[in-house]
């Protein structure tokens, strides 16, 4: 007699609150800096400041930044095609993987030019780069004002709030050193604040360039304990094992998750698919489900036809068991 099995997909899509748009967010945040790289490079080259110039240039990076950001973010809104099924949702893990390197680079140029200054200071009219440098802060930290609220739930919007407030405390630590060098004429004193930044903004960095690598290769996401969800899925009563559970980012701000659900022979599947989408929704935020729900026998099958426990719970890469088959 033939096997009585069962075998059901499930790939659904919860309704998830909508993030805030930050689409004008960035808009403004360009034109405010486009704004003032020019202003700056403007009074650098009066004040025959290196500094300001540099800085000048450091900013027109940024906002660069701005725009790969920007564009991640429109690209994660392109509808799906037959070429690209998932659309271009990573297109936003890219850039923020990008972002960060160009800041690791940007932090390098910066520590460079300070190193030789501390070698060989120059005299520079501290009173327009003082000037310049507050208006920098203002403009650098409101700008990285309008990412602060997304900065957390979104490694792209991480990026482009990381990039302004780094400019923020870079301005801020050549006004102090403006100051002081005014007050005591202490030219050494500029390049050393600019060093001791440079090692802050790089410290600060590191981590949004290991979380972006991770995932571009399909790592967990940080706010997902993977051993949780297999021990929630576990939990559903109906649930006796599970295998081939993968989760990963689709963007920046889109967990997915797929998996393979072996249940008791005769339950009612349709129940099972709700309660484990609805649980995977409430407790870990993953909004794309796939879901395979096969029955015992199948299962078993499964494993004897691949010549191993390639669909039972002792697989080690994902793979878990409740109960006995």
């Amino acid at each position: 007699m033939p096997h009585d099995h069962a075998h059901h997909h499930s790939h659904h899509h919860h309704a998830h609150p909508a993030p805030t748009d930050f689409g004008g967010r960035f808009a403004l945040g360009i034109a405010l800096n486009v704004g003032f790289v020019v202003i700056e490079a403007f009074f650098g080259w009066r004040a025959d400041s290196l500094a300001l110039l540099a800085d000048a240039v450091h900013n027109l990076g940024d906002v660069g930044a701005l725009a790969l950001a920007w564009a991640a973010l429109a690209a994660t809104r392109l509808r799906a095609s037959d070429r690209h099924t998932f659309g271009w949702q990573r297109a936003s893990i890219l850039a923020s993987f990008v972002n960060a390197v160009l800041l690791l680079v940007l932090m390098a140029a910066l520590a460079w030019e300070a190193a030789s200054r501390l070698v060989h200071p120059q005299p520079v009219d501290e009173w327009p780069v003082l000037v310049v440098a507050a208006v920098g802060i203002g403009i650098n930290g409101a700008t990285a004002w309008l990412f602060a609220s997304g900065a957390r739930g979104d490694l792209n919007i991480r990026g482009a709030f990381m990039h302004m407030a780094a400019d923020a405390l870079v301005s801020l630590g050549v006004v102090v050193g403006a100051v002081v060098v005014l007050a005591t004429g202490w030219m050494w004193l500029d390049p050393a604040i600019s060093l001791a930044i440079a090692a802050v903004v790089v410290w600060g960095t590191w981590s949004l360039l290991t979380q972006s690598v991770h995932l571009l290769f399909d790592g967990v996401p940080q706010a997902v304990e993977l051993e949780a969800v297999r021990r929630s899925l576990l939990g559903l009563g109906d649930v006796v094992a599970l295998h081939d559970l993968h989760v990963w980012a689709l963007s920046t701000s889109k967990t997915s998750l797929t998996a393979h659900l072996v249940v008791r022979s005769g339950v009612d599947t349709e129940a099972v698919l709700h309660q484990a989408e609805h649980l995977l929704h409430d407790e870990f935020e993953i909004t794309h489900v796939t879901l395979q729900l096969e029955s015992e026998v199948f299962a078993a099958h499964c494993a004897l036809a691949a010549g191993a426990s390639a669909c039972r719970g002792d697989v080690p890469h994902g793979t878990a068991a409740a109960g006995s088959a």
